[in-house]
């Protein structure tokens, strides 16, 4: 699994910055068996679902806006088998709000700790960081989309639970329309928006997302939204047949990220990561972690923006 890049040195600079405490509990992926190998648990439920998740920095409960895995990207990493059947042809709002309810007054309770994966769980990765709008597919495709923000702003609303971040995780190809403007109007600034941007050229984008738009569209699309409201930029680079992305492939990558922020976009974070979970593309495998740790360092100095590998 070869990257130019994997002659850059494996250790980096410490980040004067960077939050240690956060740090020292940044889950990492782990074996099967334990909260982090382990995959989503749906909780025998049809759209709310938990998770362990290293970019959230620990338990995410995760609302699968797209159960019909409708999406506009096809990623080769993507762990979503689409020649198996959705198990939905929709998101239903209201069944949704009701298993919301449920699952955050499981988590309240501790409930989590019985099932399997999480039973040997530091108690730290058991308390909620978000509730992340996600799932098989593009969550702005959906038809729900502003209803389900409403449900989901409503729930927070009543007070009956401690107050939770609310994250929308998209690949930015709808951020445009003016539906999805309206959903996200409803956010407040504490809560966030996870934008894909996972390449520098367009080749590279056709190579690993085969998108049904342009990288140009997508970074306009940042752009935009990161000029009203912080936009955390999420990259997951990894190998096709054994060869990660070329040095001239990041580079671009990273002037992207220059660019943006030259223009005006409020970019707090750059995630840094690689394929975890088993992808439905064989092909697919997991870049190196001195890759990752060069490509984020590469971030810091060319774009000075904060780059973290998770």
């Amino acid at each position: 699994m070869k990257s130019s890049l994997d002659e850059s040195p494996a250790e980096e600079a410490a980040d004067p910055n960077a939050p240690a405490p956060l740090a020292d509990l940044r889950p990492r992926p782990g074996p099967p068996g334990t909260a982090l190998g382990c995959p989503r648990d749906l909780l025998g439920q049809r759209f709310v679902y938990t998770v362990i998740s290293p970019r959230a920095r620990g338990l995410s409960v995760g609302v699968n806006m797209n159960p019909d895995q409708r999406c506009n990207f096809d990623c080769v990493y993507c762990e979503v088998d689409r020649t198996v059947p959705a198990r939905e042809s929709g998101l239903n709002v209201a069944v949704m709000g009701r298993e919301l309810e449920q699952t955050l007054a499981l988590v309240r309770a501790g409930g989590l700790r019985q099932r399997p994966c999480y039973r040997q769980a530091p108690r730290e990765l058991l308390e909620l960081r978000h509730v992340a709008l996600s799932g098989d597919g593009e969550p702005t495709l959906s038809p729900h989309f502003v209803d389900a923000v409403e449900a989901v702003v409503h729930l927070r609303a009543r007070g009956r639970f401690p107050y939770f971040k609310l994250v929308l995780i998209t690949n930015a190809s709808g951020l445009d329309r003016p539906e999805i403007a309206g959903g996200l109007s409803l956010f407040t600034p504490r809560d966030e928006v996870w934008a894909k941007l996972e390449a520098g050229t367009q080749d590279y984008m056709e190579r690993v997302n085969r998108p049904d738009c342009s990288l140009e569209k997508i970074q306009a699309n940042i752009l935009a939204l990161a000029r009203t409201r912080p936009v955390v930029i999420q990259s997951l680079f990894t190998t096709i047949n054994g060869e990660g992305p070329s040095g001239a492939e990041i580079e671009a990558y990273v002037q992207r990220l220059r660019a943006l922020k030259e223009e005006g976009a409020r970019l707090p974070l750059v995630q840094i990561y690689s394929a975890t979970r088993p992808a439905s593309h064989a092909q697919c495998g997991h870049l190196p972690l001195r890759t990752l740790a060069a490509i984020a360092q590469r971030v810091r100095d060319s774009a000075g923006l904060h780059a973290e590998v998770f």
